[in-house]
């Protein structure tokens, strides 16, 4: 494998101590061995992956899913659980400039179904993930942030059709959601989850309409045969009518040798406190369940989850060692006594990292891979998987079943184009994170 990052990246290190392992289901998954013949081989048990076989398997296709790791290993086990809006990041006039005023709109229509997507997975299958939050809370950390604030709600309006709701540092407060914070808009689209038990609960679907889901089953090599797509493995061969790449954030750059440059992996990292007491709670007036992220360019993003325990989040790495994991949770930690003093002494509990993944035209990629009949990609969330990267697994599951590709936005099948500098493209992120950081203070 060609990745941009050393080995510890992929590895268990940065994962280790992640809350939502805590919650999972110990499913007892195959290795692949020997000889396998399918109509869709699925190289990534993700959110993408996933949701892929399960509406290729319903249309009656033979499915397969290979895992290097265990499923749900990447960024879909361990995220903030935040289903909300989003997976690119353009303003309308770009896109609609790009990809026309009826371009821009079926994008924006992507990211609502999206989130309706997992809604209705959810129900559809009882699957209980801990939902709560009334869409999402957008807050100004600074005062010279509250004009951002109007233009985000008005911007949302104008994209998705909703009602932005606007707060007063007053407000706030007044609504169980005091701290160093100007004011917020909200918007009542997504909720928040347990993205472990949510993705559990679409395995266990999965497996029940045939899928074959194997782990510790790593692409080792991937090319075409005779018309047909044939992935060896480390003890075998899966040979199939149609394949997807879905690893997202995880990828190779010579699997297929098209991916290389088009995704830029960079991490994020999350701790979770201990249950908070009541007295904590009201001591702190954060009392609401409301999923928030604040407007700094390398935003925390937060939440009190339905257990007391609270979790923040926080954008930001570009090595990946023990040394800079350690003062990554560092930053976090800091970030968080900083927002929330009176919890400052409270014991973090559970503390790890991942990857999001970014395109270079800021746009998820969905569609078949140009130049390579057969061979489908989904990635670039942006930060968005929950909702996107399940929508995405689910349309390309379609193009699978031979639905064609017109359901899936335009803006998504267009060539994400290509990062500078090859495997060393991460140098083209130290600047732009120098002015971040500058900009957010």
């Amino acid at each position: 494998m060609k990745r941009i990052y050393s080995e510890y990246a992929y590895g268990p290190g940065p994962r280790d101590n992640c809350f939502w392992d805590e919650s999972a289901v110990d499913f007892d998954w195959p290795v692949q061995a020997g000889e396998i013949r399918a109509d869709l081989c699925v190289i990534g048990a993700g959110f993408t992956g996933v949701n892929a076989a399960m509406t290729a398997a319903e249309g009656g296709a033979d499915v397969v899913v290979l895992e290097a790791e265990t499923p749900a290993w990447g960024a879909s086990g361990r995220n903030g659980g935040f289903c909300c809006l989003g997976g690119g990041i353009h303003d309308k006039a770009r896109l609609k400039q790009r990809f026309g005023a009826e371009g821009a709109a079926e994008f924006y229509r992507a990211e609502v179904d999206a989130v309706g997507h997992v809604a209705g997975l959810l129900e559809r299958h009882g699957i209980d993930a801990d939902t709560h939050s009334q869409g999402e809370t957008y807050l100004a950390h600074k005062r010279s942030r509250l004009g951002e604030l109007e233009a985000h709600g008005r911007e949302y309006e104008m994209k998705y059709g909703t009602t932005a709701i606007y707060a007063s540092a007053r407000d706030l407060a007044e609504n169980g959601m005091a701290g160093p914070f100007h004011g917020a808009v909200t918007v009542e689209t997504g909720f928040a989850l347990n993205p472990r038990k949510y993705i559990d609960g679409i395995l266990q679907v999965a497996r029940d309409l045939g899928v074959r889901i194997f782990a510790r089953s790593s692409a080792v090599d991937l090319r075409r045969e005779g018309g047909i797509w044939r992935v060896t493995t480390p003890r075998g061969v899966v040979r199939a009518d149609k394949m997807l790449i879905a690893t997202n954030g995880y990828s190779s750059d010579d699997l297929p040798k098209w991916m290389a440059a088009r995704y830029m992996p960079t991490q994020s990292t999350i701790i979770v406190t201990r249950p908070l007491t009541g007295e904590e709670i009201q001591r702190q007036s954060w009392t609401s369940q409301q999923m928030s992220y604040d407007t700094r360019h390398l935003l925390h993003y937060f939440r009190l989850m339905p257990n007391n325990r609270f979790l923040i989040g926080m954008r930001g790495g570009l090595i990946s060692s023990p040394a800079s994991e350690a003062r990554a949770r560092g930053r976090v930690r800091a970030s968080f006594a900083r927002m929330f003093p009176a919890w400052r002494d409270v014991e973090i509990t559970h503390q790890w990292s991942g990857m999001v993944c970014l395109s270079p035209k800021f746009l998820p990629f969905a569609g078949e891979v140009p130049g390579h009949p057969g061979l489908l990609a989904g990635f670039a969330y942006h930060g968005n998987g929950v909702a996107m990267g399940s929508y995405t697994g689910h349309m390309l599951g379609r193009v699978a079943l031979g639905d064609g590709a017109g359901h899936i936005p335009a803006a998504m099948r267009a060539d994400p184009g290509r990062f500078p500098f090859g495997r060393a493209r991460r140098v083209v992120m130290p600047p732009a994170y120098a002015s971040f950081w500058l900009r957010d203070f």
